[in-house]
């Protein structure tokens, strides 16, 4: 197995700029045994191993594994304690079927790469078929947002498409659109009925649901607090009505 041992070496530096969103235009980078465990078992295309040395033998079965020092292996992770692995990952072609049948989770601008992770970690756990992203949502391929969502990405296909079109597509193949807001025309959360096809869309943390989701919304939800806290984290609030949904 090759031996890397310098920050000049073609495969690191090329591997480095996938930390940074305009370089992963084909691939992107992942971090530790339980992510690359995922992606091989979804037989996703590993294009690349860095691996320590003293943790060699678990990958010494394929080819493309290099050998790196501690100090570049932590050179290429953004975790301050790296595993001992880091691997590059042939970006999936994830096109939106013409035809949608299920249930899916629909993100419209959320910023942080933990809400976003922890969302379609729980949209998986919650047995959804597909997560919507919008053009304005966080890089689900940024290591933060890849630890957040555990592998989850390799379980269930995440499309991201301008929130317009998104609409128009679920609405086409007659999703009903529940929307999480606080209106006068907001129902509780518990009256929205269970069915095999929706889409569930939530809305920047900030600013919540754009005005155009609130139009073309078939339901809008609230979830009632009797506590004194103003609002929910966006990923709790996902939690509770993913799993009302089902």
């Amino acid at each position: 197995m090759e031996i890397i041992t310098s920050r000049a070496n073609n495969a690191i530096k090329n591997a480095k700029k996938l930390q940074q969103k305009k370089y992963r235009k084909t691939s992107y980078l992942i971090e530790g045994w339980h992510l690359f465990e995922e992606a091989v078992a979804a037989n996703a295309n590993i294009e690349k191993i860095f691996v320590i040395p003293e943790q060699a033998d678990k990958v010494r079965d394929y080819p493309q594994a290099v050998q790196v020092t501690a100090e570049l292996l932590k050179d290429l992770a953004e975790s301050p304690s790296p595993q001992g692995v880091v691997a590059v990952i042939a970006l999936p072609n994830q096109q939106m079927p013409e035809v949608l049948t299920g249930r899916f989770l629909v993100l419209e601008d959320v910023q942080d790469p933990g809400n976003v992770g922890t969302m379609i970690r729980t949209a998986d756990a919650a047995g959804f078929d597909g997560v919507i992203v919008s053009e304005k949502t966080a890089d689900i391929y940024n290591l933060k947002t890849l630890r957040s969502m555990q592998g989850s990405h390799f379980h269930l296909p995440i499309y991201q498409v301008d929130t317009a079109e998104a609409l128009s597509r679920l609405k086409a193949c007659q999703i009903p659109l529940v929307a999480t807001t606080l209106s006068e025309h907001s129902i509780d959360y518990r009256e929205v009925p269970k069915t095999a096809n929706v889409a569930l869309i939530m809305g920047n943390e900030g600013q919540g649901i754009s005005d155009l989701v609130a139009q073309e919304a078939d339901i809008l939800a609230h979830i009632t607090m009797p506590g004194r806290a103003e609002s929910l984290n966006v990923a709790v609030a996902t939690g509770i009505l993913l799993f009302h949904i089902v």
